[in-house]
């Protein structure tokens, strides 16, 4: 086993008790979960999760706007039988298998 350091940080006391708690539901201690972190960055040589800035010209509005957009474009499209959709994934499928070999 490596040598084993202390790493010591500051943090919002509620904050910390709300994430031990979830931890604790999870059956590991605040710890545990934070040397998963770190090995998960190892890892993935980064952040074990997206950390990206929101567009802030992506409200609220523009998203319903999209979403009904969408909705409706969706309506006009012809509905397809049991067996379309079937031969649709079998396709989809053989095509996968034929880009591994």
């Amino acid at each position: 086993m490596s040598e084993q350091v202390l790493i010591q940080f500051r943090a919002d006391k509620d904050l910390k008790q709300e994430v031990s708690y979830i931890y604790e539901e999870l059956g590991m201690d605040l710890p545990t979960a934070l040397r998963m972190f770190l090995r998960k960055s190892k890892q993935v040589r980064g952040l074990p999760f997206d950390a990206v800035l929101s567009d802030p010209s992506s409200g609220r509005e523009d998203i319903r706007a999209a979403f009904y957009g969408l909705r409706k474009e969706a309506a006009d499209l012809p509905e397809m039988t049991l067996e379309e959709i079937n031969a649709e994934i079998s396709e989809a499928r053989s095509a996968r298998k034929r880009g591994k070999e």
